[in-house]
C-alpha cells in the first residue's frame, strides 16, 4: 500500500515538472530562436529605427550630395554641420523650441490636475451614475480634434487669445483630460478601498486622502499620463497651425513645416535637422520614465 501510494503522489508531481520544462522547449534549438525571436526583433528594430537613421543620413548631407542620384543614397560621403548651424543661427528654431517646451508643459499641467480630480471623483467616490460619467469621458476622446477646433477657434477669436501660446495652453487639454482621465481611473481602482476607509474612519478628509494616501500610490500612473500628454502637446499639428500665425509664437511641429519650406523648394537638410532635434525631448522624457510607463499601463489595464 505504502509503495502504490507512493507511486500515485509521484506520478502527478513529475508530470507537473515535466509540463513546466516542455513551456519552452521549442526556443532550446538555434533555427527556432532565430525564426521565432531574432528575426521579428530585427524586423521590428529595422522598421523603428530607420526613420531616425534616414533623418540623422539627411540632416549631415551636403546639398550636392541631396541632389546627387549617381551617389549612395544610403550613405554621406562628406558630412556636414551646415545644416543644423543654418537652423540654429539663422532661424528662430530655439525660440519656437521654447515655446513648444512651454506649451507642453504647461497644457500637461494643467491636464493632469484635472484628470486626477476627475478620475479620482468617478472612481473612488461612490455615486449612481459614476460609470456612466467615466464612459462619457472616454468617449469625448474619441472625436477627432479635427471637428473641435472649429468650435475652439470661435472661442479663441472671442477672447482674443488668437496668436499666443495661451491659445494653445487652454485648448489642448481638451484633447488630454478625456484619456488621462480613463488612463488614471484605471490605476485608481488597483488601490484597495481598506485604506481610504481607514483613514475616513481616523478622521481624514477627502482631500486628505487624495493628497497624502491615493497621489503617493498613484505616481507611476501620473508619469504615465503626463507622459501622454506631453507627448501629443509635443507633436500636435492641427491647433498650433489654426491659432497661432507669427513666425516668433509657432512650435516646432508648425514651424519647421511652414518657415523650411519656401513654394515648392524643400531644404530637406535643415527640416530633417529640425526633426531630429525635435524628437530628442520626447526621447529623454521616455528614457527617464519609461518603467514608471510600463507599470502604469499594465495597472490601468488589468481593471
Amino acid at each position: 500500500m505504502t509503495s502504490s501510494t507512493g507511486d500515485r503522489t509521484a506520478a502527478p508531481a513529475s508530470g507537473i515538472a515535466r509540463d513546466d520544462s516542455e513551456g519552452m522547449d521549442y526556443l532550446t534549438s538555434l533555427p527556432r530562436r532565430t525564426v521565432t525571436v531574432y528575426l521579428p526583433l530585427f524586423c521590428f528594430l529595422i522598421v523603428l529605427l530607420f526613420p531616425f537613421y534616414w533623418m540623422g543620413l539627411t540632416s549631415v548631407k551636403p546639398n550636392e550630395e541631396l541632389i546627387d542620384r549617381s551617389l549612395n543614397p544610403w550613405w554621406v560621403v562628406d558630412p556636414t554641420i551646415a545644416h543644423y548651424y543654418h537652423l540654429i543661427v539663422n532661424t528662430d528654431y530655439p525660440l519656437w523650441m521654447w515655446n513648444t517646451m512651454v506649451v507642453a508643459v504647461s497644457a500637461t499641467l494643467l491636464s493632469i490636475v484635472a484628470s486626477v480630480m476627475a478620475a479620482y471623483a468617478i472612481v473612488r467616490i461612490r455615486y449612481s451614475g459614476s460609470r456612466w460619467v467615466g464612459g462619457m469621458i472616454f468617449l469625448a476622446y474619441l472625436v477627432p480634434p479635427s471637428i473641435l477646433f472649429i468650435p475652439l477657434a470661435l472661442v479663441v477669436f472671442q477672447y482674443g487669445l488668437f496668436d499666443s501660446p495661451m491659445a494653445l495652453i487652454l485648448t489642448y487639454p481638451t484633447i488630454l483630460i478625456p484619456f488621462s482621465t480613463w488612463l488614471l481611473m484605471g490605476y485608481f481602482k488597483s488601490i484597495p478601498y481598506e485604506l481610504e476607509e481607514c483613514a475616513l474612519i481616523d478622521g481624514a478628509s477627502r482631500w486628505q486622502i487624495l493628497t497624502r494616501i491615493v497621489l503617493p500610490l498613484s505616481v507611476p500612473g501620473i508619469i504615465s499620463a503626463g507622459i501622454f500628454a506631453f507627448t501629443l502637446c509635443w507633436n500636435e499639428f492641427i491647433y498650433a497651425l489654426v491659432f497661432i500665425s507669427s513666425s516668433e509664437n509657432k512650435t516646432v511641429p508648425v514651424a519647421v513645416l511652414s518657415e523650411l519650406v519656401e513654394g515648392d523648394i524643400y531644404h530637406w537638410g535643415p527640416l530633417m535637422a529640425g526633426a531630429l532635434l525635435g524628437s530628442v525631448p520626447v526621447c529623454i522624457v521616455y528614457s527617464f520614465f519609461v518603467e514608471h510607463y510600463v507599470s502604469s499601463m499594465t495597472g490601468a489595464v488589468k481593471e
